[in-house]
């Protein structure tokens, strides 16, 4: 399977969080899991502004756990703009564009997502 971590799932699978559940913990070890540059974004902007505290910065976590850094393209922003405003966070409707187009499954906990034709897979 090929899949695309939302922002709290990463943060739980680094912290080892006990929301992340034993089959999307196997999932995620069986699978190509790629980790967007809007997540990167997200979490720098909560740690700067005191929001989250994070046991490892980002891009080293993503590294260390043999995960695929995904760009943010212009075909990405386009999509991104053009989806219906279900869901009002950029940063998650930069995610749904990037699973479509590039034909990944989701991985996230937000009940929004489902209201996209986006492959997701529920926390």
């Amino acid at each position: 399977m090929r899949l695309l971590l939302d922002s709290h799932v990463f943060l739980w699978w680094q912290a080892d969080d006990p929301r992340l559940s034993t089959g999307i913990r196997r999932s995620i070890v069986g699978s190509q899991v790629w980790i967007s540059a809007a997540t990167v974004w997200e979490i720098a902007i909560k740690v700067a502004a005191g929001r989250l505290d994070v046991p490892e910065p980002p891009v080293p976590a993503i590294l260390r756990n043999g995960f695929t850094p995904l760009d943010v393209t212009f075909a990405h922003a386009e999509r991104a703009a053009a989806l219906p405003p279900y869901h009002g966070d950029p940063f998650d409707r930069m995610l749904i564009a990037q699973a479509q187009a590039e034909d990944l499954v989701l991985v996230s906990g937000d009940a929004r997502m489902t209201d996209y034709p986006v492959a997701l897979l529920r926390t």
